[in-house]
């Protein structure tokens, strides 16, 4: 039996400008609602490379000066499984959106109004942290019995 772990890596970045985000409009598979552009880091990219490959794949738009504002991870101790996923914001980009977009719709969304858009629980959760200072560190242990969220651990630093 082996003791290593499972490890897979994502990125989201936040898009912002003045008091709108960029969102995408998410609904197909398991995973519906308005999202941050993201997605799986490719082997070898780097975690920000991946960031701003994904945000162009998904939105048409070329983002720099990324900030890093925190991990958000999925631990599976009985799996041994941790997926991490690196998140940024950055209100530097340019280029045209995307008319015919991967991912569903992309759209402008009032920051205080995507707090009332459909949003898988772990984007809600992070949702606000992106706009504080500082970064922030949070990890959900998942019930592998009952294949859902247990305890989850948030840090502010």
């Amino acid at each position: 039996m082996s003791n290593s772990v499972n490890f897979k890596i994502w990125t989201i970045c936040m898009i912002q400008k003045e008091d709108k985000v960029l969102l995408l409009d998410r609904q197909h598979d398991n995973f519906k609602g308005f999202i941050p552009p993201g997605g799986k880091v490719e082997f070898p990219e780097s975690i920000v490379d991946s960031a701003i490959r994904e945000v162009k794949e998904e939105t048409g738009l070329e983002v720099c000066n990324l900030i890093y504002k925190g991990l958000y991870e999925y631990v599976n101790p009985v799996a041994m499984d941790r997926y991490m996923i690196f998140n940024y914001i950055t209100k530097d980009f340019k280029g045209e959106l995307l008319e015919e977009p991967p991912e569903e719709k992309v759209v402008w969304v009032n920051i205080e109004e995507a707090y009332n858009l459909p949003m898988q629980e772990s984007i809600r959760r992070r949702f606000p942290l992106f706009f504080e200072d500082g970064t922030f560190e949070v990890q959900v242990e998942w019930n592998h019995e009952d294949n859902k969220e247990g305890k989850v651990t948030i840090k502010n630093t």
